[in-house]
């Protein structure tokens, strides 16, 4: 508890901005918790809620995720914050799309059915590409620079931002197919809550685990400095090692999906 109080402290002095939009979006992840309770209102099989609750969390723990990373980075104070910038103005925006939407009642992505709803989910998508190249701006940066952490660390951050990049590419395959189900329409039969379809593909398993490799593989490196006395060079073959059977468990519930196989079959 006392080393997240410690990022959080880092994240307000360094990046205030993603500090405060990351704090946002946990705010309106509140606000969704209280509709889900008092607001009945069902899409594609959920509360309307749920899904600007689900995204609200995503969202608000990858920007403080950005904002602690950065803070690694060799970056000038100006550069600093133009990415800061970039990165808390385009996912306030999205989220703000995403949790309107739900208070419309409708749904906020591949949704067509009106000029405004086209246009809106033609804006998330401009938005998050604007993110995606951010991503690929910190992987040719952590490539190229020597970051403010062990080496094998740096290697899980690199992994971490390789991994997050396809996670974001595999939301670009749902875009292109207008749809996350594969072989059934969407909203039909799945797991409480997450609802990744039981019956058929779900694209949304491997986004979800790529998503938040930024956060996973770090943290697994991390956990590596406090806990195994050993040389930099193993513990980055170990991270290493781990990087790869994480992206390949992301590799696997993407081919899967692809197939029309369920994640879990019930």
């Amino acid at each position: 508890m006392e080393s997240l109080k410690n990022v959080l402290q880092t994240i307000r002095t360094e990046s205030p901005i993603l500090y405060w939009i990351g704090m946002f979006h946990f705010a309106l992840a509140t606000l969704c918790l209280f509709g889900w309770m008092i607001d009945d209102r069902m899409l594609t099989g959920l509360n309307v809620w749920v899904k600007p609750m689900k995204f609200s969390l995503s969202g608000g723990i990858y920007v403080l995720t950005s904002g602690f990373l950065i803070t690694l980075y060799p970056f000038s104070r100006r550069k600093k914050n133009i990415i800061n910038n970039i990165i808390s103005w385009t996912m306030f925006l999205e989220i703000c799309i995403v949790v309107f939407q739900a208070a419309r009642g409708v749904q906020s992505h591949y949704n067509q059915s009106s000029l405004f709803d086209g246009l809106l989910f033609a804006s998330m998508g401009l938005l998050i590409g604007i993110i995606v190249m951010t991503m690929v701006f910190f992987i040719i940066e952590t490539i190229r620079l020597r970051l403010k952490t062990e080496r094998h660390v740096q290697w899980g951050i690199l992994i971490g931002w390789l991994v997050v990049f396809f996670g974001s590419w595999v939301g670009g395959q749902m875009i292109g197919q207008m749809s996350h189900n594969v072989g059934v329409p969407d909203g039909g039969e799945g797991l409480p809550w997450i609802n990744w379809s039981t019956i058929a593909g779900d694209l949304r398993i491997a986004h979800f685990f790529g998503l938040h490799g930024i956060q996973i593989i770090p943290l697994f490196a991390v956990a590596l400095t406090n806990r195994w006395k050993a040389s930099n060079r193993s513990k980055s073959i170990v991270v290493i090692l781990f990087g790869l059977l994480y992206a390949s468990w992301i590799a696997f519930t993407f081919y899967q999906a692809k197939q029309g196989i369920p994640l879990v079959r019930l």
